[in-house]
């Protein structure tokens, strides 16, 4: 799936990714400011989280629960080595069969499963976005 969008679509687009992800491991790239977060938060609306969604930049993940379900959202991109995702128990997250949302996966490459769901985000220079999704199995 590939699309250009404006924020007027994101509730569409975020309906689009939740449609065609294969995997509850969501994997978030783009540079600092393309919309990674905001992408994150309507996802999270759509699966029917009524907290409101803070970005982890400082504690690393945050979670979310509703009814029987869980929302782990990841942002890694402070982190300095793999041990350091290791401490917070990064693996019993992603075994977890709950979703997994992971801001700057390269930084944990080594520890990512091999079902995942890649979501590429790039800034146009008229403001728009580009999503490309990209399943992985």
């Amino acid at each position: 799936m590939k699309r250009t969008y404006s924020i007027s679509d994101l509730t569409e687009v975020a309906g689009s990714v939740l449609a065609h992800a294969q995997s509850k491991v969501l994997l978030f790239y783009g540079s600092m400011g393309v919309g990674k977060t905001t992408l994150i938060k309507e996802f999270a609306k759509q699966l029917g989280v009524e907290d409101t969604l803070q970005s982890p930049t400082f504690s690393l993940v945050n979670e979310y629960e509703w009814g029987d379900q869980k929302l782990y959202h990841f942002d890694f991109y402070r982190i300095d080595n793999l041990e350091e995702a290791m401490d917070i128990g990064f693996e019993e997250y992603i075994s977890s069969n709950h979703w997994n949302l992971i801001e700057w996966p390269e930084k944990i490459v080594g520890l990512l499963p091999q079902n995942k769901t890649n979501i590429k985000l790039t800034k146009n220079q008229d403001g728009t976005r580009t999503i490309e999704l990209n399943n992985e199995k």
